[in-house]
């Protein structure tokens, strides 16, 4: 692979992409040390082609007002087209985020290559292309850490307090709106897999969890006691089809993955499925992964959006934009 990077990078540099080039790093008058979990990295102070190795730095550092190069595609969650609409339409996909393709990635000439927990030989080889910053990602969900770290190494603090600041105020926004009924509703997220038989509920630790959490909004009780049951950082907890009760909730989210829709039509048509208070009752809404599941701040607002349709607009499937089931 090494070897490769080097040769694709002999074929591609030409004089008029100078300014891209990964030598550009050992200029230090031009560019910042920035320390990660896998050591030092001196990035263009304006780095201008930025490479992202992750769905979620994608939406942060477009949140942030740059707009990368080059991305990757999610694993299994859904897209974040939603969030992303209109702010990356001329932006090179690199394949999976298992598996970007180094050849692609070389003829972008990127100036900077951002990724959560790259793996030490991953980052020896990005590195050969382009100055690497790695961020340890925790399971623990600290999404607002991310985004004031990733803005650090932009140089874009500024904008992501504002960014904090709009969502907060936009969280306090639904709480006086919705007055009293927000802390007398437990909300229930689950999320389906493609190709699995079981499926899970997101704790409060979850991203999900956490704007659920800012709200002031309860994870059904059942669920706060299996969660304390397991570690610290558990983000979700397994579920098989004879336990799902501990789906359950006044409002029930079903996120489901690409492709997970003969999982979820199993535990759907089983008679325990029809025991549920929110089947019952019809709040029961199909949402999307992409955002529900993993995200920074545009998808933390984007669920914001969902909460506050369902619940203030008492499900009025007009302006409702989750499917009812």
């Amino acid at each position: 692979m090494t070897l490769t990077v080097i040769f694709l990078k002999g074929c591609y540099s030409f004089s008029e992409q100078k300014v891209y080039s990964p030598t550009a790093k050992l200029i230090t008058s031009e560019c910042r040390i920035i320390k990660h979990e896998l050591g030092e990295s001196c990035i263009p102070l304006h780095p201008q082609r930025i490479v992202v190795t992750g769905q979620d730095i994608l939406e942060v550092v477009v949140a942030l007002g740059l707009k990368p190069v080059g991305t990757v595609r999610a694993n299994i969650v859904g897209s974040k087209a939603r969030v992303l609409a209109g702010k990356v339409d001329d932006i090179t996909y690199l394949g999976r985020e298992s598996q970007p393709n180094i050849e692609k990635m070389v003829q972008l000439h990127p100036d900077l290559i951002l990724g959560f927990g790259i793996e030490p030989q991953n980052y020896n080889l990005f590195s050969q292309i382009a100055p690497t910053v790695s961020i340890e990602f925790g399971q623990h969900n600290i999404w607002k850490y991310y985004l004031r770290r990733i803005a650090e190494i932009l140089d874009k603090s500024e904008e992501a307090e504002k960014l904090l600041a709009h969502y907060q105020q936009r969280v306090q926004q639904i709480q006086m709106a919705m007055g009293k009924r927000l802390s007398q509703l437990d909300i229930s997220v689950t999320r389906f897999y493609a190709g699995h038989s079981f499926t899970q509920f997101q704790t409060q630790l979850s991203f999900s969890g956490s704007v659920l959490e800012d709200l002031k909004l309860s994870i059904p009780a059942t669920q706060l006691q299996v969660s304390q049951g397991k570690s610290s950082d558990h983000t979700y907890i397994q579920v098989s089809l004879e336990r799902l009760d501990l789906l359950d909730g006044d409002i029930l989210f079903v996120a489901l993955d690409p492709g997970a829709e003969r999982n979820f039509s199993k535990y759907k048509n089983s008679s325990l499925w029809q025991t549920l208070h929110a089947v019952k009752n019809e709040r029961v809404y199909l949402v999307d992964s992409g955002y529900w599941i993993f995200g920074n701040i545009l998808s933390a607002n984007a669920i914001l959006d969902d909460l506050f349709k369902v619940i203030h607009d008492e499900i009025n499937t007009k302006n409702v934009t989750t499917t009812k089931l």
